[in-house]
């Protein structure tokens, strides 16, 4: 392993993802039988070589049986071990050169190990369903596994035709032949391989609203004996949709699917123009609206506007959180301040080890990285005024529509804002691990612009999923 590459890769998980070269189009065909669980796949990675010619480079994929592999159409040397498919060319391919890989792959996917349980391909009791946050894409396909790789994809798959095939991104078309369906999605927007999703089950397919002219279609995927629970649930999302956008900035895909699973699940997940619940998560009293706006916040923080690196990770959650609490805001239910509050009492009776910008692997996912998150945007929103927050949030958006970020980034972008200087308050927030005070309430009254829905059910401090699995 070269010493360019060791100083790029992700401090957290070194093993996955090269950075020497980078991803710009996955072209995948999949055949899943749900019955023994077995899938067999293809390939095709369009590539470019990054600043330093490549002598040897190597995908993520998990332990499946590799029946070929091609390098421009060539059969190159390589070895499959501990995850990783090292492919050697003939000659090192130049710096800056494109190229193209092809994987042939076969076995029984299961969840890769993690320190979160098992993450990525999950075999449900009839059907499928991928969970990948942060490193379990390479469960079902070979993948550069960072999530600054961001690439296009076209997505395949064939199972039979008793099942629905839901992943993110445009239905292009749907083939049956025999007793067998042939999905084909696309989706154009660059997407990480952590937020690949894709759900295989005996689901009814309904919309979601009428999104009229310039609307975001919205549909959903739900076994048949939930959907008069869930069209309880999920009736308010469309006006979440409304709201993000008008706070956030532009809905960053062409349409968005949710997926509600016949068993339960540990946490909502979310991925590229798709979120996928469990039944629990749908109860007829509207109990976890809060995730279903913390996930559709997803979109716009963590899967258009993406972290350089897992250390990053409060970005995306922060933002998420605080979502839930803008919804709570302006749909008649608690202040956002008034859930900082509650938030910030809950953090002060807990330890304080966790530094926000750079947790560690262990605590990335610690409820405290959630609620901390929240209230260091919440910081940000009392000392710019409400006008320049969420000027601030549109425009952090708009800039890095479909790109990567840091939290240097971030806190340089909140400085254009600033009447006066914020860097001590981001830095006690952001990188000191004892928990800043309570910022004094410089919001303003929730805008009347929303209809006056009643508020949501359930506790909006709460913890937004149990830290196990690492996902959501």
């Amino acid at each position: 392993m070269s010493g360019q590459k060791t100083a790029a890769s992700d401090p957290y998980f070194p093993a996955n993802g090269d950075p020497r070269y980078r991803v710009h189009r996955y072209e995948l065909a999949l055949e899943y039988r749900p019955g023994p669980n077995r899938l067999a796949g293809t390939a095709r990675l369009s590539a470019i070589a990054g600043r330093a010619p490549l002598t040897d480079f190597h995908l993520n994929l998990a332990e499946f049986k590799v029946g070929r592999v091609l390098l421009n159409g060539r059969a190159p040397h390589y070895s499959h071990r501990a995850g990783k498919l090292r492919i050697l060319p003939a000659k090192p391919l130049p710096a800056g050169a494109a190229f193209t890989v092809e994987v042939h792959w076969a076995g029984n996917p299961k969840p890769v190990r993690s320190p979160w349980g098992g993450l990525g391909w999950e075999e449900l009791a009839d059907g499928a369903l991928v969970a990948s946050q942060p490193v379990g894409a390479p469960s079902w396909y070979p993948c550069n596994d960072r999530p600054a790789d961001k690439a296009s994809y076209h997505l395949s798959v064939n199972t039979p035709s008793a099942y629905t095939v839901v992943a993110g991104g445009r239905l292009l078309t749907r083939t049956t032949k025999a007793s067998t369906t042939t999905w084909v999605y696309e989706q154009s927007a660059p997407t990480s391989s952590y937020l690949v999703g894709l759900s295989i089950g005996m689901y009814q397919t309904v919309l979601l609203g009428d999104p009229g002219l310039g609307g975001v279609p919205q549909s959903a995927h739900v076994p048949a004996h939930l959907l008069p629970r869930f069209s309880r649930d999920f009736a308010r999302q469309p006006a979440m949709m409304r709201l993000f956008e008008e706070l956030f900035g532009p809905y960053p895909f062409g349409e968005y699917a949710v997926v509600v699973a016949d068993e339960e699940l540990d946490v909502p997940v979310e991925a590229q123009g798709l979120s996928l619940f469990g039944a629990n998560h749908v109860d007829g009293a509207r109990g976890s609206e809060r995730l279903i706006a913390h996930e559709l916040a997803h979109q716009w923080f963590g899967n258009s506007v993406t972290i350089a690196d897992w250390r990053h990770i409060w970005l995306n959650e922060g933002f998420a959180k605080y979502a839930e609490w803008l919804w709570s805001e302006r749909s008649g239910g608690r202040t956002a301040h008034d859930l900082a509050a509650a938030a910030h009492r809950l953090l002060s009776a807990q330890p304080q080890d966790l530094r926000l910008a750079d947790p560690g692997r262990k605590l990335m996912f610690d409820d405290r990285l959630y609620q901390r998150g929240g209230l260091a945007v919440h910081a940000i929103r009392c000392a710019l005024g409400d006008g320049a927050f969420f000027r601030m949030l549109r425009e952090w958006t708009s800039a890095h529509r479909h790109g990567v970020v840091t939290t240097a980034g971030l806190t340089a972008h909140v400085a254009r804002y600033a009447l006066e200087p914020v860097d001590a308050m981001l830095s006690a927030w952001l990188h000191e691990p004892a928990l800043p005070p309570l910022p004094p309430n410089r919001t303003l009254p929730p805008a009347p612009s929303m209809p006056p829905y009643p508020p949501t059910t359930g506790d909006s401090t709460a913890a937004a999923w149990p830290p196990r699995n690492g996902r959501g």
